[in-house]
């Protein structure tokens, strides 16, 4: 389950795309804290600490407490979104929206396939697919799973896990209308080939 992690933030006195550009000429990231029933608070973040966060796959599922310089009280958050240069690829602002721990919140979620290596199909040549890399999973604020694990060790050729095969994390919950496709074995097209070759060249039964 999620960990709750530190930030160190600025209040941004401006904004506007003018005071954007300076802040990131200066090695800052400006983002905002929403939601909560609590105005909007403009901040600024260090771009090297954060892009160090960003990287780490359980920040995006952690609850995340802001210290705001010169703002008192706890900011608790969770980040929404982030936006990133499409040619720099690097982030250029943040959103991160209020949270309560026990409030029920719902998140992107990666899946992770486990015990796939030896899985029959994989040792038979198929390939293994993810389909849904993330779920949307409706949980307490404090009790996010970084990832889904979900294990294809039985997994044969032609095989896949639905979204109900998958047993979800204690106060976990994915909606769904659709018992829809999340992992499947592919088989490769040569192994197809060999069978519908195999199927052609059969002898006939004599009558």
């Amino acid at each position: 389950m999620t960990n709750q992690a530190v930030l160190e933030a600025e209040l941004r006195e401006k904004t506007g795309k003018a005071e954007a550009r300076r802040l990131r000429r200066s090695g800052k990231v400006p983002a905002i804290i929403y939601g909560g029933g609590k105005p909007d608070l403009p901040i600024a973040l260090n771009f090297f600490e954060i892009t160090k966060r960003l990287d780490d796959e359980a920040f995006h599922t952690s609850m995340i407490e802001i210290k705001v310089k010169g703002v008192r009280g706890k900011q608790t958050a969770l980040l929404k979104s982030a936006q990133y240069d499409p040619l720099k690829d690097t982030v250029t602002h943040l959103d991160f929206q209020r949270v309560a721990a026990g409030e029920t919140v719902t998140v992107e979620v990666p899946v992770h396939a486990v015990n796939y290596e030896k899985c029959p199909g994989v040792v038979a040549g198929g390939t293994l697919e993810v389909i849904r890399h993330t779920l949307e999973v409706e949980s307490r604020a404090d009790s996010i799973p970084e990832a889904i694990e979900v294990d294809c060790s039985a997994l044969d050729l032609g095989d896949s896990i639905h979204i109900d095969d998958i047993t979800l994390p204690e106060g976990c919950v994915v909606h769904h209308d659709v018992n829809f496709t999340v992992i499947t074995i592919a088989t490769p097209s040569a192994l197809k080939g060999a069978g519908e070759e195999s199927e052609e060249e059969a002898p006939e039964e004599e009558a």
